[in-house]
């Protein structure tokens, strides 16, 4: 562990080290540049400038200086997580993110000491064009589908209303707490206002997801946190490019306010749009891949970045376009492509999600460190409350509305957590270093990281001890079994079928109807047939086989559960064992049952009868219809009445034929005639007939000509006539 740590000490003094490096340079030329051709001053020719000797060592960092940093602040994250694990019980009390912005506080302090100027911050356009894209597209690959679409409503409802909700509420307010600070804050616009209040209200999915996979809440809440995370950010940079718009303009008219709304709705649905046509272009390319499945990965992570960079260009939602292309292609890639590639897909996404994510954190806490901070105590303390109250009342009022509509209804509990999840993170601060240069910049900027700040390490910190608290649903570890699987598509197929009935047009009549329309076309057009599984079941199993492979990688058991699962057996466990198979192997080498079917039901009678019975506790029927055979009253010819005798004849289902230890006399074949009844023996007063487990059926066929064969039922431990 302190190992760990000196060598990422040893990396920060190379990080703002090397770039001191200065190359050895000679009087009249540098050693690293190739010889120059020119004309001579005195004479006018031609002459050669050589080296004056050959240099055995040399340093040429700029060479590689780009390349060569960018490797250096990768194993610097890399070894700062790897250092967060090995650090005993602090991941159980800090999360992760915490403990990351710390590392970037400390790596910015120590390059601003010895450089004495600002270390090098984050870019919008390396966050948003490099670092986001691993992020979102993991997230969308592995997003649980069922759930996500079950709680499609209540996700957009919360992240379009809701937003816009934060967006308004915070942006107005502030503006009035501008107007009653008119000495130090009275520059500051109402477009300023809103344009920041879009950027504070968006909940970033990289600090939700940090904290989120380490309380392990129920699948339902935690979705609605994720979900509305993921659209919340599309909806933020809209908004915040609509307002950024809003303020180059000279002058903002209601036609403007009307063409920002269906601006915002282009911008959505075309990023949407966007992802889908690449997502089953994506699906087609990997139908073909079956004679190259080494580069089949490749086409994932190419057509989804593809989607996110041409959104990008088109000036549309790039974050829509990425996760609807991974949702879209997830499904057949995976039946397309191989096992390994599989295994390939998922472990590099997961490398490099984690990496960025890592990065993310590292460097906000080194951007923290720099001259350009500016402070303001109702300014920056009002914004801070007013994330809170603005969040947690529309939580409480969209909660109220939309659990009229819901079968299983949001609880207070979840609500809470709802409202105290929504951290901020990198990206409300990579979008304050995009707006345009004016006198309150820089207060935005301190705003914006005081706000960060607060919400990982306060809410973040605190979160976990509030959902064991609240005493929250927890998600279960158990990966459903195919039963339960088969269980569940039975009841949305009950469902779907209920709603055609009753024409309601729900969620599981439009299901219904996808998966047709799926099985019917895409899947048949998209997916190779010999990889098409033939039945919905084995479908079902190979997805929970991908599922659990994947989950038994991600939730490791810890070292504790490891030794109690693995621990030795007792030697007298060992002997009872051993005792145990061989005993029940001599049994089962001793047992011989005599097979039979519907078309042969008679028995060898010259096999062997020296062999004890196989015998079983009996059911309730079985000993009901040997009290028949043994009370009864009996005819003269020894025939049981009709009703008694077809008792008789339906639990022979329920018993086991075997052979007695004693030689049985059979009766004779009755006659074969229609109505001709199956004989029993009658059975002695004194027998010893309280043994209920030792009635053993003997089926009996006649020797001539008979249309239907007979059974004749007969004790074991009758006596010999």
């Amino acid at each position: 562990m302190a190992g760990l740590w000196t060598y990422a000490l040893l990396l920060c003094a190379c990080l703002f080290g090397c770039p001191g490096l200065i190359p050895l340079t000679t009087a009249s030329q540098p050693h690293n540049q190739t010889p120059k051709l020119g004309f001579n001053s005195s004479d006018g020719s031609l002459s050669l400038d050589l080296p004056m000797a050959l240099r055995v060592f040399s340093v040429d960092y700029h060479h590689v200086q780009a390349p060569f940093e960018i490797v250096l602040w990768i194993m610097l994250a890399s070894l700062a997580k790897l250092g967060f694990h090995w650090s005993g019980r602090v991941p159980a009390v800090v999360p992760e993110s915490c403990l990351l912005i710390m590392v970037g506080l400390l790596v910015g302090g120590v390059i601003y000491g010895v450089r004495h100027s600002a270390p090098p911050t984050l870019s919008a356009d390396a966050f948003f064009l490099f670092l986001l894209p691993p992020i979102v597209l993991d997230a969308g690959y592995f997003l649980p589908g069922k759930l996500f679409f079950e709680n499609l409503g209540t996700i957009l409802w919360y992240a379009v209303l809701g937003t816009l909700w934060n967006v308004l509420g915070i942006g107005l307010s502030l503006y009035g707490v501008c107007l009653l600070a008119q000495g130090s804050l009275g520059d500051v616009s109402l477009l300023h206002c809103l344009l920041f209040g879009s950027l504070i209200a968006a909940v970033d999915p990289v600090a939700v997801l940090s904290v989120f996979q380490e309380i392990h809440v129920n699948e339902q809440l935690h979705i609605l946190v994720f979900g509305e995370s993921l659209l919340n950010d599309a909806v933020t940079v809209v908004l915040y490019k609509l307002f950024e718009s809003f303020l180059r303009l000279p002058s903002v008219s209601g036609l403007d306010v009307l063409l920002g709304g269906c601006r915002v709705v282009v911008v959505g649905l075309g990023g949407l749009f966007v992802g889908l046509f690449f997502g089953l272009v994506a699906a087609l390319t990997s139908r073909f891949t079956s004679r190259a499945q080494v580069i089949a990965p490749l086409f994932v992570f190419l057509y989804s970045y593809l989607s996110y960079l041409t959104s990008e260009m088109l000036h549309l939602s790039g974050i829509m376009a990425i996760v609807t292309c991974a949702v879209t292609m997830k499904q057949y890639v995976e039946a397309n492509v191989s096992e390994r590639s599989n295994t390939s897909i998922q472990y590099f996404l997961k490398m490099w999600s984690s990496v960025s994510e890592t990065l993310i954190f590292i460097f906000l806490g080194v951007s923290t460190i720099q001259d350009v901070h500016m402070w303001s105590w109702p300014f920056v303390c009002s914004t801070l409350l007013l994330c809170l109250i603005w969040r947690a009342t529309g939580v409480l009022l969209l909660t109220a509305v939309v659990n009229k509509m819901r079968r299983n209804a949001v609880t207070f509990r979840d609500q809470f957590i709802i409202a105290y999840g929504g951290l901020r993170g990198a990206i409300c601060f990579s979008l304050v270093f995009l707006i345009d240069d004016f006198p309150k910049k820089r207060l935005f900027i301190t705003t914006t990281i005081v706000v960060i700040l607060f919400t990982v390490f306060v809410q973040g910190m605190t979160i976990k001890p509030l959902v064991e608290l609240l005493e929250v649903k927890r998600k279960k570890r158990a990966l459903p079994t195919v039963s339960e699987e088969i269980h569940s598509r039975l009841i949305d197929h009950l469902l779907a079928g209920i709603e055609d009935v009753v024409g309601y047009w729900g969620q599981h009549y439009w299901k219904d109807k996808f998966e047709q329309f799926n099985k019917k076309y895409l899947r048949r057009f998209l997916i190779r047939e010999d990889h098409q599984a033939r039945s919905s079941i084995l479908r079902v199993y190979q997805e929970l086989e991908r599922r659990e492979q994947m989950g038994e990688d991600e939730e490791a058991p810890t070292p504790a559960d490891s030794r109690s699962q693995s621990r030795p057996l007792l030697p007298e466990e060992m002997d009872s064992i051993r005792r145990i198979l061989s005993r029940n192997l001599h049994n089962f080498n001793n047992k011989q049952t005599p097979a039979y079917s519907r078309h042969t039901l008679h028995q060898d009678a010259t096999m062997d009868r020296t062999r004890k019975p196989l015998r079983r506790h009996q059911s309730l029927g079985e000993r009901y219809t040997y009290n028949i055979h043994a009370q009864w009253p009996q005819g003269e010819d020894g025939e049981f009445s009709g009703s008694h005798r077809m008792r008789a004849g339906l639990s022979r289902s329920h018993t086991v034929c075997s052979i007695s230890p004693r030689p049985v006399l059979l009766d004779s074949p009755a006659p074969a005639t229609p109505a001709a009844p199956a004989q029993a023996r009658p059975v002695e007063p004194d027998a010893p007939a309280a043994r209920e487990d030792q009635i053993f059926p003997q089926p009996q066929v006649s020797v001539g000509r008979a249309p239907k064969k007979q059974l004749s039922f007969v004790l074991e431990n009758e006596k010999q006539e």
